[in-house]
């Protein structure tokens, strides 16, 4: 399981800056990335269109883009998906869940929500799951135009190295703690740096009007308090409200429970100590794994004593097994929260 196991949605490691700027020949780099002449030549059609030029702010400065991105690269773990559900294929992306030994094509780019609109296309790998930092000199290779770092935990060092490749846009100006940022405010984020603001505004509007319709479809929700799990390193590891994950099952009508986020220390999660396993005792349990680690946490006596596990009001969700219903909300896309919302709510008995 991806993120670390099934903490998707970004590690709990930092991105480093690791890697001296001689050893990562930066300057090299910066040439390879900023010959404007040497990428038009050979990169086709400008990708998706687009209202240019546009101003970024971001959480590490602002980013002026002149005209529409030919190559685009992204960093941030799903803002590949945000690009495509703009129109724009990547050419390159981070592996978010690790690719299955021998399987071809990649799993990140097969998920029922994104197989179409990747078609035939084969983005580069610039970063696996787990990894230290993203492959500057892989991304460098590609020659990008663009970088997208928004749903990203790169600091300002790694940021700068980004920019001198290409113009890099991070993570929103008001986002305190990586991952921590409303699904929505990513989604427009990005859509603004590709000159199609309008356009993403108006896909969060319909995923928003998704999930008011599922809310007015079932007035039940209202009455349950709720929370989102996985089993994590043997410990029950609950995700907080502020998570896209938290936000999609507050978004269907659902009460969180937001204890656990006085505990998380601003993370998006946390492991629970045994003696702290009544913050997960309410009405309604999500649960996010493969199968596996979901047949641990059933063996697990603490959580297997629950009300909600006795009477049957956990909804157990593979992560990127079978149909992953998981990952398409761990995910939490423009592309991935339509899918996610019909499977949640068909989860609930």
């Amino acid at each position: 399981m991806p993120f670390p196991r099934t903490m998707l949605a970004g590690p709990r490691r930092r991105i480093a800056a690791a890697l001296s700027a001689a050893a990562l020949g930066v300057t090299l780099l910066a040439g390879c990335g900023s010959d404007s002449s040497d990428k038009e030549s050979d990169a086709g059609p400008a990708a998706g269109g687009g209202t240019f030029p546009v101003t970024v702010e971001h959480a590490f400065g602002s980013t002026e883009i002149t005209k529409a991105p030919r190559r685009v690269v992204t960093v941030g773990y799903t803002d590949d998906q945000a690009v495509l559900a703009l129109g724009v294929k990547p050419v390159g992306m981070v592996d978010q869940y690790p690719n299955p030994a021998g399987k071809s094509p990649d799993i990140n780019t097969q998920w029922p929500w994104v197989k179409d609109k990747w078609g035939d296309t084969r983005p580069e790998v610039i970063m696996e799951n787990g990894d230290s930092g993203p492959n500057y000199e892989k991304i460098a290779s590609l020659r990008p135009d663009l970088i997208i770092a928004v749903y990203s935990e790169i600091d300002k060092a790694a940021y700068d190295k980004l920019s001198s490749i290409a113009r890099t846009v991070a993570r929103t100006k008001g986002e305190k703690e990586p991952f921590s940022a409303p699904w929505q405010d990513n989604a427009v984020h990005i859509a603004k740096a590709l000159g199609k603001e309008d356009e993403g505004t108006k896909l969060v509007r319909g995923i928003e009007g998704k999930l008011s319709a599922a809310k007015k479809a079932h007035p039940e929700f209202a009455d349950q308090k709720a929370v989102v799990l996985s089993w994590y390193k043997d410990s029950v590891a609950p995700f907080t409200s502020t998570d896209v994950r938290g936000r999609l099952v507050t978004g269907t009508g659902f009460r969180y429970q937001t204890e656990i986020d006085k505990i998380a220390g601003g993370g998006f999660s946390t492991e629970l100590s045994p003696e702290r396993i009544d913050l997960v005792n309410v009405d309604r349990v999500f649960v996010i794994n493969d199968k596996a680690d979901t047949e641990a946490l059933r063996k697990f006596k603490l959580f297997a004593n629950l009300p909600a596990v006795k009477q049957n009001k956990v909804s157990y969700l593979l992560d990127s097994e079978g149909p992953a219903v998981g990952a398409a909300m761990s995910q939490g896309t423009l592309l991935s929260l339509p899918y996610a919302i019909d499977e949640l709510v068909k989860s609930v008995k």
